[in-house]
């Protein structure tokens, strides 16, 4: 079956004429379909997690947008892409978020694609060195990861994808320099699960920590602290001295 067509959707305005409003009633923002397994969620989870916990962007103040399991619409007349998760700079999270055209990711309404998408791979089912590939490329997303735990596709865990023009080339390289961030691997426990992930890195090969790892750390600093001050305390008692 030939690949279909991408069709963009463009809207023109006139100088001081707001343009009427694209109607979104009959589009499915969500059908309650489960995710995958146990892992595709808590992996989800990880990345939005430590995105929102330990990241600023590339820049403060700059602001950006990630999300999971979300239809990402690029055109009326064609199914969305649902990009297990993506990652967008610039722009900000809708304050009505039941308002339909703010259930999705309409790239329409948001003015721009994504900078990143990342797919979790458990099947050959979902075509992401395929259609969603040559998609992803079409739609201008500049890096895609995917993402094979189970060496479904090859036995290669990751697959990092740059935009060169108007098609992906496949790269070594894991760091994303026009957007900020960069991915690894890495094994560890995440959520009680024994697992290798991909994790979100800063340039210097940090991991961005989630909200449960930052707390822990600052805890385990906090210990650190207050044992270093009573030794110090012991110190100064035996050399006669009484600590303030």
């Amino acid at each position: 079956m030939a690949e279909p067509v991408l069709e963009r959707t463009f809207i023109y305005q006139e100088e001081h004429e707001l343009p009427d409003p694209i109607d979104v009633s009959h589009l499915v923002t969500e059908d309650d379909t489960p995710v995958d397994n146990i892992f595709s969620e808590r992996q989800m989870d990880l990345l939005i997690d430590s995105l929102y916990a330990s990241w600023r962007g590339p820049q403060d103040g700059r602001p950006f947008l990630a999300m999971a399991n979300v239809a990402l619409y690029f055109a009326l007349r064609q199914q969305p892409l649902v990009p297990d998760v993506l990652l967008s700079l610039d722009v900000e999270a809708p304050a009505d978020v039941w308002k339909k055209e703010n259930r999705s990711y309409f790239i329409w309404e948001y003015g721009k694609p994504p900078d990143v998408v990342v797919e979790i791979v458990f099947n050959r089912k979902g075509q992401e060195t395929g259609y969603k590939l040559t998609q992803y490329a079409r739609l201008g997303i500049g890096f895609y990861a995917v993402f094979d735990p189970n060496r479904q596709l090859s036995n290669k865990l990751l697959h990092i994808y740059t935009l060169k023009g108007t098609r992906y080339q496949e790269s070594k390289k894991t760091w994303f320099a026009e957007v900020g961030v960069g991915v690894t691997l890495w094994q560890g426990v995440y959520r009680d699960m024994e697992a290798i992930w991909l994790r979100w890195q800063d340039e210097e090969g940090n991991l961005l920590l989630t909200g449960k790892e930052r707390a822990e750390l600052a805890e385990e600093r906090a210990e650190a602290a207050e044992e270093r001050a009573e030794r110090l305390a012991a110190q100064l008692r035996a050399l006669g001295i009484e600590p303030d």
